[in-house]
């Protein structure tokens, strides 16, 4: 093992057969057994797709509505022109509105999570691509965070419903929750993430669709887990 690796690092990975691929449960117990740093770690998933992401028609990525949430506070921008602006901020939004956020975006702020824009003003935001595109915060119809029902986008948002995306390496990740989690309720929100991501699998993908899976803390070593063991819904875990 790496020696840029700590102590606390090597001790919980002693515990972990990298060459093995663990059952569901047993990963799932094992991520929360080594999840042992000093503050609520976050239960990672990533799964390796038979895709190729750089055509367009292979991209694959969507929204999941997480049954249990993720177990953090999630920071939401609204671009809005009145009164949809004062409507997102009644659903529960951290910010809301547009002439100011449009400059403060372009001066380099970004410190929200996600950002929701009704769709008349999508030609005012079109030129800050290059600053939220990288950072996945630019709205997209297809995540439905372009849409003229801010409060309800403002509620899922806050509820639970992350959006995911294929990267380059044809590697989905998302955190689904914190290490703190019950192992039922991971689970719950496990399975909302494979069944969509198994929904939205590209018609052109070719070969074997689920390349590998495999779980992880956000300081803890990684679990490989047997596909044929993952449950088929929430509440189908066993």
């Amino acid at each position: 093992m790496s020696s840029k690796h700590g102590k606390r690092y090597r001790a919980i990975a002693s515990k972990i057969d990298p060459a093995k691929e663990y059952s569901f449960r047993e990963a799932v117990e094992l991520v929360k057994q080594t999840a042992t740093a000093k503050f609520d770690e976050s239960f990672d998933v990533a799964i390796r797709l038979g895709v190729d992401p750089r055509k367009a028609d292979q991209l694959v990525r969507g929204t999941v509505a997480l049954p249990h949430g993720t177990g953090k506070s999630v920071r939401v921008l609204v671009l809005a022109k009145p009164p949809k602006d004062q409507e997102a901020l009644d659903a529960g939004a951290d910010y809301a509105g547009l002439a100011e956020f449009v400059e403060k975006i372009q001066n380099g702020w970004t410190d929200v999570d996600v950002i929701i824009a009704t769709p008349d003003v999508m030609g005012e935001i079109g030129r800050l691509g290059r600053i939220l595109g990288p950072r996945g915060l630019m709205p997209n119809p297809k995540s439905g965070t372009v849409t003229f029902d801010v409060a309800k986008a403002v509620s899922e948002v806050k509820a639970g419903k992350i959006e995911y995306r294929v990267d380059k390496a044809g590697i989905v990740h998302a955190a689904v929750g914190k290490c703190s989690f019950s192992a039922e309720k991971l689970a719950d929100n496990i399975a909302a993430l494979y069944q969509s991501i198994l929904r939205a699998k590209p018609a052109t993908a070719k070969g074997k669709y689920i390349k590998s899976i495999a779980f992880s803390s956000t300081m803890g070593p990684s679990v490989r887990v047997a596909d044929a063991t993952m449950p088929a819904a929430p509440g189908s875990a066993t």
